[in-house]
């Protein structure tokens, strides 16, 4: 199989029962997506497939065969990082950092699909992820602060 990986075509030769967050990890070293629960219920697992949040543990490999993967390493370019990367930090939206990576990649896939959400489609977006940590004000928060920042006309927050 062949397909684009934050930004690189690879071609794999792999089972075709390894799932897309195993081929991530172990096949090509990309371990900033985690494996919380197996089951697709934590989102700590999420990537964008041609921009579409998904979570990896469910997607077989081979799903993605000719399609365009981002993982958290992704998102930055040039050593420099992506503002939502960015936000996060400024708003102490990263404390144990473990569902950061899916926060990251479930909000990516939001603003790719909606650059100016409110803060209930945040919420909404942010809905199949869980994280411990940061009661999630903050990642709203992070979030917002970015699409203030794509339009100085949304005062929300």
């Amino acid at each position: 199989m062949s397909f684009t990986i934050n930004g690189e075509e690879v071609d794999l030769y792999i089972p075709p029962n390894k799932t897309l967050l195993e081929v991530l990890r172990e096949e090509l070293e990309l371990t900033g997506t985690k494996e919380g629960c197996g089951e697709g219920v934590c989102g700590s697992c999420t990537v964008l497939c041609d921009g579409v949040p998904v979570r990896s543990c469910l997607t077989l490999a081979v799903e993605v065969d000719g399609r365009e993967v981002t993982t958290v390493e992704g998102l930055g370019k040039r050593g420099k990082l992506d503002p939502l990367q960015r936000s996060f930090i400024d708003h102490g939206a990263v404390q144990c950092g473990f569902c950061t990576p899916g926060m990251l990649m479930s909000a990516k896939g939001l603003l790719n699909r909606n650059p100016v959400p409110d803060q209930e489609e945040i919420r909404r977006g942010l809905s199949g992820n869980i994280c411990r940590c940061t009661g999630y004000a903050k990642i709203v928060e992070a979030v917002t602060a970015v699409t203030t920042d794509a339009n100085p006309n949304n005062t929300e927050g």
